[in-house]
């Protein structure tokens, strides 16, 4: 099915992302970008919230497209926003990321305030689901390896949970 590039830009949809269709009583079609991450929303959130509270830092799960759950931080501010494009580009890299000075990398599209400390993509079967990430403000202490190897062990856990 070949869908219009407006549309495709409109909702973020790259070629082979899957996607949910849904058709109305009154003949409408409804298209709906499908995320595997989405599934795992609510133990995403028990997640973050173990990992913000062990660390004492911000914690989020993001898929593909925005952030899916959050600890530590005012959710209006972070949750379900866009990621950023940098934070497009490091998780396509595969590799886990920690900020250590220079240009800071931020988690969302349009949010200023909170920058990546950590981040790791989260894979299941070699493909990209998402990343789970540490985030910073101005006044955070820098991170460690510490809280690197604790986000790829839980991105490492998610990913093998898609895979069930």
């Amino acid at each position: 099915m070949v869908i219009p590039k407006e549309i495709r830009r409109t909702l973020r949809i790259r070629e082979g992302d899957p996607l949910e269709i849904y058709t109305e009583k009154d003949g409408e079609v409804i298209f709906k970008k499908y995320s595997p991450m989405g599934e795992l929303s609510q133990f995403a959130d028990q997640i973050c919230e173990s990992l913000g509270r062990n660390t004492g830092r911000i914690a989020a799960v993001a898929d593909r497209d925005g952030i899916i759950a959050l600890s530590g931080a005012p959710r209006q501010e972070l949750l379900d926003k866009q990621n950023s494009p940098e934070l497009d580009q490091l998780m396509q890299q595969r590799k886990s990321y920690r900020y250590t000075g220079g240009n800071k990398i931020r988690a969302a599209a349009n949010v200023d305030n909170y920058f990546l400390g950590v981040a790791t993509p989260i894979l299941s079967e070699g493909d990209l689901m998402g990343c789970v990430m540490v985030l910073m403000d101005d006044k955070s202490a820098p991170v460690g390896e510490t809280e690197q190897k604790i986000c790829q062990t839980v991105a490492g856990f998610l990913g093998k949970q898609m895979e069930t």
